[in-house]
């Protein structure tokens, strides 16, 4: 049986407060609220196993915000003197104990997190030392690659992110175009690979590509506008230019020049008009 996952087990009793379920580890109690209607004794059930508040072995058919092996950003519903309590989505909070912690946490904050299994007390706890638990092989990618991102950290330099779930990387602050929170998940691209090892980022494709997609992002915005007349120009504001087309304004003026080269649009400061319908 795996502690902190989904394990498929058989119920071989029922109690009035719910089904028992057989496992290598002993008999567990699946409570009566998560039985579905028409388990029977025999039957497999679909069930996520961890601990109770006295240490018991536990069942539920809810689905936790992490799993054992996995990285997260929770909030914290509460701190005592054995460190933060984190809303994992279980009745019983996740414990991020105070050696974890790399600073002082208050109830409302979010945190990133990896969940592991301490072996030595057998119990499932959080680290915010989220880094500890990164790959230690070179990244595998190359350099333009795209790669699944998960907002882990902000610092002063930007967003530390998650890359591909094992490596660490980094969006400079002059490269967000949008408001991100703790946990966003968002695909992005590798801009550089450091002899570190660890990558920079950026949340737009880079070079020719980069331009290619944002003149066919623009093209099919113009399509889909109105009469054609998107009211977007060079004059624009950049948080409007990226609301509405996801890109930045340096990338936006880029995709204009080139449907203008092109004869497909009439410029104007602050709104463009599509000239040639396909």
């Amino acid at each position: 049986m795996n502690l902190g996952d989904f394990n498929d087990l058989e119920v071989v009793r029922e109690v009035d407060f719910g089904l028992y379920l057989t496992s290598d580890d002993g008999d567990l109690l699946l409570p009566r609220k998560y039985v579905e209607p028409g388990t029977q004794i025999g039957d497999v059930v679909h069930v996520f196993v961890y601990r109770d508040s006295e240490d018991r072995l536990i069942a539920t058919n809810l689905e936790p915000h992490a799993r054992v092996g996995q990285f997260a950003a929770l909030s914290v519903r509460d701190v005592s003197t054995t460190g933060a309590y984190l809303d994992w989505g279980l009745e019983k909070d996740l414990l991020l104990p105070y050696r974890n912690q790399r600073r002082n946490l208050r109830p409302g904050e979010r945190v990133t997190v990896f969940v592991y299994l301490d072996e030595a007390s057998d119990r499932i706890v959080a680290s915010a030392k989220w880094e500890w638990f990164l790959s230690e092989q070179p990244y595998p990618g190359n350099v333009g690659d795209a790669a699944n991102l998960f907002v882990a950290e902000e610092t002063d330099l930007g967003f530390k992110m998650l890359v591909d779930g094992t490596h660490q990387g980094l969006v400079y602050h002059n490269e967000v175009f949008k408001p991100l929170r703790l946990g966003d998940v968002l695909t992005g691209f590798v801009r550089t690979i450091r002899p570190d090892g660890k990558l920079d980022l950026s949340l737009q494709r880079p070079g020719y590509d980069e331009a290619l997609a944002a003149t066919d992002t623009l093209l099919a915005a113009l399509r889909a506008a109105p009469n054609g007349l998107l009211p977007l120009g060079d004059k624009s504001l950049a948080d409007d230019v990226y609301r509405r087309l996801g890109m930045s304004k340096k990338v936006f003026k880029k995709a204009l020049g080139a449907l203008y080269k092109q004869g497909l649009v009439h410029l104007s400061p602050e709104h463009t008009q599509l000239l040639q319908a396909e």
